[in-house]
């Protein structure tokens, strides 16, 4: 993306990629020192990834396990901070190995430098893991 697009533009962006299924090019969105942070993860599973390395490694498989198929519901907020945006968010799809569908309410906090996101601050919902056989269980430790 162009330095120039707003930080909405750019999110816009990486759902559209995600939804694709080019986790590659979902990765080249990140600033090189992007920070990646799950407040609500469950004990054991990642709270930080530090840097574009860590995020493709967490991310490369992601397809293998949630089939995703559209965000129905999206919506972008500007804040007081001219590069940071808080998103509502909603996911759906399958989970790929059992074929049970996915449905997931996401918050985000996503900061923006350089055409680059640079942090991303991911609320979603833990509750998801309740039934720890999942493949989404297993897939996001």
């Amino acid at each position: 993306m162009p330095a120039h697009a707003s930080p909405a533009d750019l999110y816009r962006r990486s759902l559209q990629l995600l939804l694709d299924k080019n986790i590659s090019a979902w990765v080249g969105l990140w600033a090189e020192d992007g920070i990646m942070e799950f407040p609500f993860a469950p004990q054991y599973w990642p709270k930080r990834l530090d840097g574009k390395e860590a995020i493709a490694a967490y991310m490369h498989h992601y397809p293998d396990h949630i089939d995703l198929h559209d965000f129905p519901e999206v919506q972008i907020h500007d804040t007081t901070a001219p590069h940071t945006i808080v998103v509502e968010m909603r996911g759906v799809g399958r989970l790929v190995e059992t074929e049970s569908p996915f449905d997931m309410r996401y918050i985000a906090v996503v900061t923006v430098h350089d055409g680059r996101i640079t942090s991303y601050r991911d609320y979603w919902n833990p509750t998801i893991l309740q039934e720890p056989s999942t493949d989404f269980a297993r897939s996001a430790r």
